[in-house]
């Protein structure tokens, strides 16, 4: 089992709610609509370069700095799942990674 677990990938892009997915470029309001809130929030900010977008793609810009909302949501299934965790930066799930099993 130990040795399951340490294979296991650490970083996901996206994980499963029920029949739905949460992935990496999803919304927090979507995270929320198909999970719905989370166990544990914390947030903090950061300083990022902006973006902007032209043809449906993202770029940054050089130069200064704008400071984002940067929040950490702690999903909590129970001891029978893993927990995974989103970072969200300005609104947007840019990181998801799984976590050990959960609690009660």
């Amino acid at each position: 089992m130990v040795a399951v677990l340490l294979l296991m990938p650490r970083e996901a892009l996206a994980f499963r709610c029920g029949s739905k997915l949460v992935s990496e470029g999803d919304t927090a309001g979507a995270a929320v609509a198909i999970c719905g809130q989370p166990t544990e929030i914390t947030r903090s900010s950061a300083l990022r370069a902006p973006w902007v977008w032209r043809d449906g793609r993202a770029y940054r810009v050089p130069g200064g700095q704008i400071e984002v909302v940067v929040e950490t949501w702690t999903y909590n299934f129970g001891p029978d799942r893993l927990m995974q965790r989103l970072k969200i930066e300005d609104g947007v799930v840019v990181e998801i990674r799984t976590l050990g099993y959960g609690y009660r």
